[in-house]
């Protein structure tokens, strides 16, 4: 056995048995979430545990074959790795291609951005649009409290006017300010007014507490900037991801090469 080849076996070795621990950790997250009756965590339950039990596979599979210095193993784990590899440059060029549009609008005397449904990619508008989407989206939202707590947050008017509230917060919880209507406290408006703008937006919010602005498309909007950072965040950890995996594929190409060479001399 080669000095070269003999390394890069333990090394694949050591590092699939440090990913068997990381995938371990995943499943438990995901058994752990799957024992919470959240239906917005309850959603991601599936594709956790997935992931977990996919990543626990192929790091047995190279673990095995570099322990027992078995070409067959160290080969399929060289394919299923290449897939994943693939999968994750697919969705990291896609991810920064749906998350390209949309960044929001500087309103005069607000410290927070509004955003508008149309300015973002056609995927996001797609899924938003999607009436049995927006109502799980929608239940998930009212569960959340987040329009609630600004009344706790925020005590006095004054504090409410100059906070920077989230994309959701911004879009969900309160009129577009192009509305006109003045705000009483974090939690409630004067809809005596009538509106200075035409929006349906308008017409649709509502100071009661499971209706707010939850079906306006400002609320959509602020969804849909929430799922752009988050997936930008994925996309940018999936670039260090690609990466890593590259270098562990490298040096399971040399543990295959070894385990080729040693058979064939045996």
């Amino acid at each position: 056995m080669s000095s070269g080849g003999g390394t890069s076996t333990f090394v694949i070795r050591w590092i699939n048995f440090l990913t068997m621990l990381i995938a371990i950790g995943v499943i438990g997250f995901g058994v752990w979430m799957s024992a919470h009756h959240d239906g917005c965590r309850k959603s991601l339950t599936l594709p956790v545990l997935g992931l977990g039990a996919f990543v626990l596979i192929i790091s047995l599979i190279g673990f095995l074959g570099a322990l027992k210095n078995n070409s067959i193993l160290i080969w399929i784990y060289l394919v299923m790795l290449c897939i994943i590899l693939v999968a994750i440059l697919v969705f990291t060029v896609l991810a920064f291609i749906v998350t390209n549009d949309g960044s929001g609008h500087h309103v005069d005397s607000l410290r927070y951005k509004e955003y508008q449904l149309q300015d973002y990619n056609t995927w996001f508008l797609k899924q938003l649009n999607n009436s049995r989407n927006w109502k799980h989206l929608k239940a998930c939202l009212v569960k959340s409290e987040d329009c609630d707590n600004l009344s706790k947050k925020y005590k006095t008017l004054k504090q409410y006017k100059l906070a920077k509230l989230t994309p959701i917060e911004a879009g969900c919880c309160r009129p577009p300010s192009e509305c006109g209507y003045p705000a009483i406290n974090a939690s409630y408006y004067d809809l005596s007014y009538h509106p200075a703008s035409s929006s349906k937006d308008c017409k649709l919010y509502k100071n009661t507490r499971a209706i707010k602005c939850y079906n306006c498309d400002s609320c959509k909007a602020g969804v849909a900037q929430y799922m752009k950072t988050e997936w930008r965040v994925i996309a940018i950890f999936n670039v260090v991801l690609f990466v890593v995996l590259s270098l562990v594929y490298f040096v399971g190409c040399c543990a295959r090469r070894n385990a080729s060479n040693s058979r064939s001399k045996d």
